[in-house]
């Protein structure tokens, strides 16, 4: 296998020919959010479905104590 010589990971046996330049950059360009989960976390949360639906709870328990800990008065000594 004869390596490229402006590039030496790429072999001369790779065919671009047919490849699309810039298929998938607006997608990219929109922004990416990657999370690799630990295999024990994984095991729970099978797909990016059951991911968000644990995380929109835990924001909806982190928002009512947030909410509870502003409505408690704050003490003033004198």
């Amino acid at each position: 296998m004869k390596k490229m010589s402006n590039d030496p990971d790429m072999l001369e046996e790779y065919d671009f020919s047919l490849g699309i330049r810039g298929k998938y950059a607006q997608r990219y360009a929109e922004g990416t959010n990657v999370v690799v989960l630990e295999p024990d976390v994984a095991e729970f949360f099978p797909d990016h479905e059951s991911v968000n639906e644990a995380l929109r709870s835990l924001i909806s328990i982190i928002k009512k104590q947030q909410k509870k800990a502003n409505q408690q008065p704050v003490a003033v000594s004198s």
